[in-house]
């Protein structure tokens, strides 16, 4: 069997990098956000139910979600947010039940979920959690940077987000990214070789 490490960050910390160094290694990685996008695609599953609750003003004339009309609603009312992700968290956590599924022979996986400490029922997914860790002014910075949003977009963003401290409390595993990359990846490499013989180990322990 495949033993799964949930992965998680606050934005900024490079939870999406770590990720990609995962892949290099042949490590299956499941991506919750890339489900999620999927699902709300054209002729995706979630759109009828979407239709439903929310009716047509949040799809454009072709038919398509009109992501920004989306996004205006939860901001305007917080109430919508909550019915979206009663919508939508079943349909993530089916899919990524399938394709774990399909990772049976592999001795570890990594399950990619953004927001897997503010919403417990995906912890079912996994038997370890991995936090990519930094300070929240570095996480500001990296942002800025990269996204061309103001500061206040930002810290409203981290604000919705879990907590560092939060965080680190349910964390099995903790890869701190302040350094370069080259570190950053040192790193990585260092887990991936504990996670494979710690969990051929257990494989074998459980046979």
């Amino acid at each position: 069997m495949a033993y799964w490490v949930g992965l998680t960050g606050g934005i900024g910390s490079g939870k999406s990098k770590a990720a990609a160094e995962f892949l290099k290694f042949g490590v299956p990685v499941i991506d919750a956000d890339e489900i999620s996008r999927n699902l709300t695609a054209d002729n995706g599953l979630a759109l009828p139910d979407i239709r439903r609750v929310f009716g047509s003003d949040v799809f454009d004339e072709v038919g398509s979600l009109d992501r920004s009309a989306m996004r205006d609603l939860i901001f305007r009312r917080p109430q919508a947010k909550l019915e979206l992700e009663a919508l939508m968290f079943p349909l993530i956590f089916k899919e990524i039940e399938r394709q774990k599924a399909g990772f049976s022979d592999m001795v570890y996986g990594i399950v990619d979920v953004p927001l897997l400490i503010e919403k417990p029922m995906f912890c079912g997914l996994i038997q370890r959690i991995l936090v990519v860790d930094a300070d929240d002014e570095v996480r500001l910075e990296r942002v800025k940077l990269r996204s061309g949003l103001s500061e206040n977009e930002i810290k409203r963003i981290m604000a919705a987000q879990a907590g560092r401290m939060e965080r680190l409390l349910y964390a099995d595993d903790v890869l701190r990214n302040e350094g370069s990359f080259l570190d950053f990846e040192a790193k990585i490499a260092r887990l991936h070789h504990y996670y494979q013989a710690r969990f051929t180990y257990l494989d074998k322990a459980d046979s």
